[in-house]
């Protein structure tokens, strides 16, 4: 397995595989991998020839108050992991080799956007998808390998993918939790002992919803009601949002007729965690 800094390093590997036939799969992360990231990259290897995992935090996505400067970061726990899944090149750029001084073209997107993380977060979704764009024109994958726990980032990426034809299958996988139900996350590593064991809340929570569900409840206020409870009897827990939407446009619904996502972000102390679910 072997690292690489530029651009220009990834397309000839790149190119040389595909003279070959080779099909590529791409794994994007920000890095401090962990199960949720491995179990993505282990369905690349098995569906793809060559598997690229690029690691690069993205300033682009960070809001001006965010944790960019205390995101965490470990290169070397993360290549023995890609290493042990696998893996045959890492893309590890500076922020200089993805924007040069210059730089002035972003792709931007209206409706899932607005909606859900988009509504705290509002220049997120435009950091992403012009990231993205960048590491799909840079790798150019056959396949791309999204989690289901940042659902609507994988909902804004399948609809940019489709807007700006761009010819790459994504592929969503599902969330890999904790023994105890927590979601696996990059930033559960700043969690205190007592705050992690506060953030049981949030799939707590989603049980409440998928029970309700199972019972036949079909009205989303209610169902929206008893995860807000079920939160707010965590003392340590602040609601950014509970939302139950559509799971194909994002909009909310007030009754549960189709496949809904239900989602939530909640701040554990200074730590904002989401999770959720979609029914069938």
């Amino acid at each position: 397995m072997k690292i690489a800094a530029t651009v220009e390093e990834i397309r000839s590997a790149v190119k040389a595989w595909k003279k070959e036939g080779l099909s590529v799969g791409f794994v994007p992360t920000m890095g401090y991998l962990h199960e949720g990231h491995q179990s993505l990259m282990q369905k690349a290897v098995s569906e793809n020839d060559r598997v690229v995992v690029s690691i690069f935090v993205n300033p682009m996505q960070f809001g001006p108050s965010e944790d960019l400067e205390s995101y965490p970061r470990d290169l070397e726990k993360d290549s023995a992991l890609c290493e042990a899944s696998g893996v045959d090149l890492i893309f590890h750029p500076e922020p200089k080799e993805m924007y040069h001084p210059d730089f002035s073209s972003f792709v931007d997107m209206h409706g899932l956007t607005e909606s859900l993380c988009g509504k705290s977060r509002p220049a997120h979704f435009r950091g992403v998808c012009t990231v993205v764009t960048k590491l799909f024109n840079i790798v150019q994958p056959d396949r791309a390998y999204f989690g289901q726990k940042d659902a609507q980032q994988l909902a804004v990426i399948q609809q940019m993918v489709r807007d700006l034809n761009m010819d790459v299958t994504v592929i969503g996988c599902p969330i890999i939790r904790e023994a105890d139900g927590l979601a696996k996350s990059s930033r559960n590593s700043y969690l205190s002992a007592d705050e992690r064991e506060a953030a049981l809340v949030l799939s707590r929570a989603l049980e409440v919803a998928k029970q309700m569900l199972a019972d036949g409840e079909r009205d989303a206020a209610k169902i929206l009601k008893a995860i807000s409870e079920t939160i707010q009897a965590e003392p340590m827990a602040k609601i950014d949002y509970v939302e139950l939407v559509d799971a194909r446009t994002l909009q909310q619904v007030d009754s549960v007729e189709r496949p809904v996502l239900v989602a939530l972000a909640v701040n554990i102390g200074k730590t904002r965690l989401i999770d959720n679910f979609i029914t069938e």
